[in-house]
């Protein structure tokens, strides 16, 4: 036989389309031919399978190979095409059975030992695999990871010769089961650890309960990235949809842990990153830090020494929960339902409304340092919050706060009655329903009209206060919107500004 076809998988975003390898061997000179749009990592799979098979104690055909990968179309790059090349020039040169290659698929990318080594997106392509109904070869290490899809059948394998074994009969590879993981929720990072900062620590609850955005603005010290690391350790842990959703956006960008099954990803960024590296970009799309959140939390700490054009990048995701990378050749979704935390000083020395006089900082510097953020940014940013320099005797007189699981299983309960309400978390709300379920009595809205008029609020922010008055409100199991729900969302919307 001088031609075989083996399945793999390729990755386009967060999908994984099938590829067809086709091997042809052909009479004439030696050489080896790779066609089918394939990248560099591609390309050079020629050097790899050529080392691997001959390790491996099997014969290099000396004959013309021609290598297809179908669709000609769709771009292929990565490692994970080196098996699926290796067996189809084993299986046209007759040293490999063709009859079980129907009913698998392969990928894996090959050592020149011809031991098999891990490949990006395995969970995507176990997802993929399954809905084909047939069973899976990849490296062993990937195992883990691609089980966690439900209805996949996993086949790991630690080499060439392993796969090859396991086609011929002579030694079967065993189906691996799904693993066993607690999806519990980080240990170190608990609330009450924070001491003092009770009004910071009530901001973020109600963020949690309703995963609104949150902007905390203080001193150098006083605990803001503290707080913002146990946000995370807040929130009721992923249903299966949701966690599938985040394991699958870890796993194409190759940094997916199965035991941390269920846990909410909290992401980081320095302020240097790109917009690409933020929000998605490459020549080939690449998931950014804001889908690597999805459904867990962004922290961006010491916010206005991101770059502007950075930031911007982030009001259409924040309102959309997605983000569409366009390239050339390429065109990839990737969802970006992530709740925004960010930090900064009060102005550039970071000491401005110190009461012991530490700020030398003219009005001018003050007012450019915060006009690094836009005003439709910061009109995105649902609570606002001070995080002020406490005594340190004080501090050290208070006792400890609340811990992370008292917190959750408040938090717990709002979402709860926000699924049944809506469906959806109270900052997720269409504007066509803001006013039918978070209508205020009738005190209330006399007190919202006063902000509105006070605060000059633009359409959005009347709606996000409104939101957030909605959170306070399931927190405290109310029925309706009332003014005192109101007067603390208000608060927390005047921010900046009453500084």
């Amino acid at each position: 036989m001088s031609l075989a076809l083996i399945r793999t998988r390729a990755l386009a975003g967060l999908g994984a389309p099938e590829v067809t390898v086709e091997v042809h061997l052909a009479n004439g000179l030696p050489a080896f031919s790779l066609v089918g749009l394939p990248d560099t990592e591609v390309r050079e799979a020629r050097d790899r399978v050529r080392a691997a098979i001959v390790t491996s104690q099997f014969e290099f055909p000396q004959r013309r190979i021609t290598v297809n990968l179908a669709p000609a179309d769709l771009p292929k790059e990565g490692g994970r095409f080196d098996l699926p090349i290796a067996l189809g020039i084993l299986v046209a040169s007759g040293q490999v059975e063709a009859a079980a290659l129907a009913r698998h698929e392969f990928v894996g990318e090959l050592s020149l030992d011809g031991s098999l080594r891990p490949v990006r997106g395995a969970l995507s392509m176990a997802l993929a695999n399954a809905r084909a109904g047939r069973a899976l070869v990849l490296p062993a290490v990937n195992a883990d990871e691609a089980a966690l899809a439900t209805g996949a059948e996993i086949l790991p394998a630690a080499s060439l010769l392993a796969v090859c074994a396991h086609l011929n009969g002579h030694s079967k590879l065993e189906p691996h089961p799904a693993p066993q993981v607690a999806g519990a929720t980080d240990a170190d990072a608990d609330l009450a650890d924070v001491k003092g900062q009770l009004q910071a620590r009530r901001a973020l609850e109600v963020a949690a309960a309703g995963q609104h955005s949150l902007l905390m603005f203080g001193p150098p010290g006083t605990g803001k990235s503290m707080l913002a690391r146990r946000l995370p350790g807040l929130l009721p842990p992923m249903d299966d949809a949701e966690a599938l959703e985040s394991a699958a956006i870890q796993s194409v960008e190759g940094g997916f842990d199965a035991s941390r099954w269920r846990r909410r990803a909290y992401r980081a960024p320095h302020h240097s990153a790109s917009a690409p590296a933020l929000v998605g970009g490459g020549s080939t799309p690449r998931p950014g830090e804001i889908s690597l959140a999805h459904h867990g939390v962004l922290f961006l700490d010491e916010l206005p020494e991101f770059n502007r054009r950075v930031l911007e990048a982030l009001r259409e995701p924040l309102e959309t929960g997605v983000v569409t990378v366009s390239r050339a050749r390429q065109r990839a979704e990737f969802p970006a339902r992530f709740q925004l935390v960010a930090a900064m000083n009060p102005c550039p020395c970071g000491h401005a409304g110190n009461p012991r006089g530490q700020c030398r900082c003219t009005p001018d510097q003050v007012a450019r340092y915060r006009g690094r953020l836009s005003g439709p940014l910061l009109d995105r940013m649902d609570i606002t919050i001070e995080v002020p320099l406490l005594d340190h005797a004080e501090l050290v007189a208070q006792p400890a706060g609340e811990a992370s699981g008292t917190v959750r299983e408040r938090v717990g309960r709002a979402w709860a009655i926000q699924r049944e309400r809506q469906g959806v978390p109270n900052s997720q709300l269409a504007t066509g329903r803001v006013d039918a379920l978070c209508a205020p009595d009738s005190a209330g809205q006399g007190l919202l009209d006063q902000a509105v008029r006070r605060l000059n609020l633009s359409a959005r922010g009347y709606h996000r206060i409104l939101k957030v008055a909605r959170t306070i409100a399931d927190l405290a199991g109310a029925e309706r919107v009332g003014a005192s729900h109101l007067a603390e969302a208000i608060q927390y919307r005047r921010g900046l500004d009453a500084r």
